[in-house]
């Protein structure tokens, strides 16, 4: 039944307007600490991701313009915010996007944006020249990745295991950001360290 939700899915994106691309997700290196990157947040102060070390780090890029990230905006992005963030989990969302580009939102946007959803994330960050997508290897939106609290990569992948935009697969699939985070926080290995990401390609100048 999954397996005949994921090629009707695919059937449907690759139809679409907007570009979909199912990454291979190698980029992030496992088992290695993360990449360093400093970028601002939505307000212009300058976020580095070693401000983090010593507490479990979730990265989520995201574009408001992609039906899979309006997907898990219906509730589900933002009710896994505020469950992690509220167990001391530091949650970054990232837009990159180049400025050129038709999906970029201007930083007072974006954050109006993230207020309207009612999101909970640590900050939201303007990756503008693609500094952290590039440091970390992220293509599309939603990609996520779970860093632990000494600054290595434990996961790199999809939000969850079926790779569509029909918020009614949300409750049928395995999210493996909730399954991993709560294997890390409970001082368990991520049983699934590594998984195919899957939405809207991330919008950078070459």
């Amino acid at each position: 039944m999954q397996r005949r939700s994921f090629a009707l899915g695919v059937a449907a994106i690759t139809a679409a307007p907007w570009a979909w691309k199912p990454h291979r997700a190698h980029a992030a290196p496992i088992g290695r600490p993360a990449p360093a990157f400093s970028v601002p947040d939505t307000a212009g102060r300058t976020v580095n991701l070693a401000d983090f070390k010593g507490r479990p780090v979730v990265l989520e890029w995201l574009n408001p313009g992609c039906p899979f990230v309006r997907k898990h905006y219906q509730g589900n992005m933002q009710a896994l915010q505020r469950e992690f963030t509220g167990r001391g989990v530091a949650w970054l969302s990232i837009k990159s996007t180049d400025m050129a580009s038709h999906q970029y939102l201007p930083a007072p946007a974006l954050s109006q944006w993230v207020e309207a959803q009612r999101a909970a994330p640590t900050a939201v960050l303007m990756d503008e020249d693609g500094i952290a997508a590039r440091a970390l290897g992220a293509r599309v939106t939603p990609h996520m990745f779970i860093i632990d609290a000494q600054g290595v990569v434990v996961y790199a992948g999809a939000i969850d295991s079926i790779a569509s935009f029909r918020v009614s697969d949300i409750n049928r699939a395995t999210n493996f950001v909730q399954q991993g985070l709560n294997e890390l926080l409970s001082g368990r290995p991520v049983s699934v360290p590594i998984t195919q990401p899957y939405g809207c390609s991330i919008q950078l100048r070459s």
